[in-house]
């Protein structure tokens, strides 16, 4: 049996899981395990072609009916196999409805997915075998070329518990970026706003390194003041300050042949700056209180949430030591510039928790805290996704965990909505402006308009809309709009279309 390229599976029964993992996973298969409906829809609107979509139908609820119909609608139905219990009649009706023939129902054994699977080979080879001549001498290995489609997750493991996860094409060119860079062994600044994972890069990048036998260690430069600070990095001698009673290395030292993260460089002072830049031109330093040159060879990467070109115009950086570090730069992009990978997060998240906090149980994202998350700003980034997804987890209440998104969204949207009382003279310059506004404005209301009629059903009013869910929770986020306030663009026309009007 040949392996597929890729199988995703959306299974949540423990029994089905382990079977399709022996079955699927076992032989070799790429086996992309889905946590739910929603998540593995957003793979498939990613750009994933699987060869094989394993559907489950388990601990399925009415919040998750739409979001099942709704996979199953966009699935390649030749490729896609529904896993249905006994009595579930309306679903293999819908199912057939969208072409899907391939149906198991539970319980079932592991020769009848042996058997599916099989199948599913046969037809991909066939697939395959009618390919022309040329274009297997061309590329001697198509299946190796599906195998990284470009707009797919890339989890990686880095210890620890820690990963690293893209799905987002800025996130995914990170990841190209620093598998390139751990091979070129030069110094990397890494930037972004807190909580957006600039350790987790930093972990990556010695993960691929020719330093990686080593481990990777790392300081807070923020966390220490000054002294100790300086004692923590070049170490040092016995009695060069009160408390000193033993010679002690410095995280230089300690990462002699490995890798150095220094976090938050942009706080530091400008005499340990002075130091930082001594090490980096000569590799070179001498421990606090000591007299004898200690020579390293050590790879450093920093990383700071501090906007460097301000740091550098007000003289608070050295810009030496700036272009020193910064042989290669990361921006990492915040969380909400890479909204699409917020479901993967909250799944992972929730399948690293440990099983006390998690109480044993299966936990399910409703949908309609899956829409809050991707609608809400997430200003601490994955750190303040991490905090909220454990509180729910702990006190067993999604209800009171999408309040309290909604209730922020709305708070947001009212800090950034417009005025009322600015004049159409400041808001309006010039023509060109005025027809944007005009057709903001149109936007605003007929968006509300459908959001109110459907009872803020986004699922139902984009299909009113006459456009795509992730448009319309785009819309949402752009124009401000919250259930139970008023539009920041108030609109008192009345000739404006109606909805599904031609006009």
């Amino acid at each position: 049996m040949s392996p597929f390229i890729v199988a995703v599976a959306v299974v949540r029964n423990p029994e089905i899981r382990s079977l399709v993992k022996a079955v699927v996973g076992g032989p070799g298969h790429r086996l992309i395990e889905s946590g739910g409906y929603l998540q593995a829809g957003l793979l498939l609107d990613n750009g994933l072609e699987p060869d094989l979509l394993l559907i489950d139908s388990t601990l399925i609820n009415s919040t998750e009916a739409a979001s099942l119909r709704l996979l199953l609608k966009r699935a390649p139905a030749a490729k896609t196999c529904v896993i249905l219990g006994i009595g579930e009649s309306g679903l293999r009706a819908e199912a057939a409805e969208f072409g899907i023939e391939n149906v198991l129902t539970r319980p079932m054994t592991r020769r009848d997915l042996e058997l599916m699977v099989e199948g599913l080979c046969r037809s991909s080879e066939q697939t395959l075998e009618g390919a022309s001549e040329i274009t297997f001498a061309q590329n001697p290995a198509p299946a190796l070329a599906r195998m990284a489609p470009p707009n797919i997750i890339q989890l990686e493991e880095l210890g620890d518990n820690s990963f690293f996860l893209a799905g987002s094409p800025k996130m995914l060119e990170i990841h190209r970026k620093a598998k390139l860079l751990a091979a070129a062994d030069v110094n990397v600044l890494i930037l972004g706003e807190s909580g957006t994972g600039k350790e987790i890069i930093a972990r990556l990048i010695h993960k691929h390194s020719r330093r990686a036998r080593s481990r990777m260690h790392k300081i807070n430069c923020a966390a220490l003041p000054e002294p100790l600070l300086e004692s923590e990095l070049f170490g040092h001698r016995q009695g060069a300050f009160t408390g000193a009673t033993r010679d002690r290395m410095g995280k230089f030292e300690q990462a002699h042949l490995g890798t150095l993260l220094l976090d938050e460089i942009g706080e530091i002072s400008g005499y340990m700056q002075s130091k930082f830049l001594q090490v980096l031109q000569d590799g070179q330093f001498c421990r606090l209180g000591g007299e004898d040159v200690i020579r390293v060879n050590v790879r450093v990467i920093a990383a700071t949430n501090v906007q460097m070109e301000t740091a550098l115009k007000s003289k608070a950086f050295r810009e030496d030591l700036y272009y020193r570090l910064s042989v290669f730069t990361i921006q990492i992009p915040p969380l909400r510039e890479r909204r699409e990978e917020i479901p993967f997060l909250m799944e992972e998240i929730i399948r690293r928790m440990p099983a006390n906090i998690k109480g044993g149980g299966i936990h399910s994202i409703p949908s309609r805290v899956m829409d809050s998350a991707l609608l809400y700003e997430w200003r601490g980034n994955v750190r303040e996704l991490y905090n909220f997804v454990t509180r729910a987890i702990v006190m067993r209440d999604w209800d009171a965990s999408c309040a309290e998104l909604e209730e922020k969204i709305a708070e947001s949207s009212n800090v950034n909505a417009v005025p009322a009382c600015v004049s159409e003279v400041d808001r309006v310059t010039d023509l060109r402006a005025l027809r944007r506004d005009s057709i903001s404005r149109t936007e605003v209301a007929m968006i509300r308009r459908a959001l109110e009629a459907s009872g803020w059903n986004r699922r139902r009013a984009a299909q009113n809309l006459k456009i795509s869910y992730r448009g319309l929770l785009y819309k949402i986020q752009q124009h401000h709009l919250a259930p139970g306030r008023c539009s920041q663009v108030p609109v008192q026309d009345k000739t404006q279309p109606e909805i599904g009007s031609s006009r």
